[in-house]
């Protein structure tokens, strides 16, 4: 299995009535992806509860199958429209981190 990981800092012109709304379509868009990409096992999208300490504002912990299903899922055309649609326009910072389990 393979841990996906991401942060993002969100655009800081945006007002904090926009960002609390990219936020909650960065995460429905995301965990929609649930029984739509093959090997996609779980997904979930932490957008509440950030300490002042945080220098990031969305997280993405997701769990894949494999590298192989991993890298379908990064060109996946739902996948895709999520982040071109829900995130990059919205984002100025992404952080990544993958890993085996």
């Amino acid at each position: 299995m393979v841990k996906h990981i991401i942060l993002w800092t969100l655009n800081p012109e945006l007002s904090e009535e926009e960002k609390k709304s990219v936020k909650a379509g960065i995460k429905e868009g995301l965990e929609g992806l649930m029984g739509k990409v093959p090997g996609l096992i779980d997904v979930k999208v932490n957008i509440d509860g950030r300490l002042d300490s945080s220098n990031c504002d969305v997280m993405l912990d997701s769990t894949l199958e494999s590298e192989e299903a991993l890298k379908g899922y990064a060109k996946h055309p739902e996948h895709v429209a999520v982040a071109d649609g829900k995130v990059r326009p919205y984002t100025v910072q992404r952080t990544c981190l993958d890993f085996e389990v």
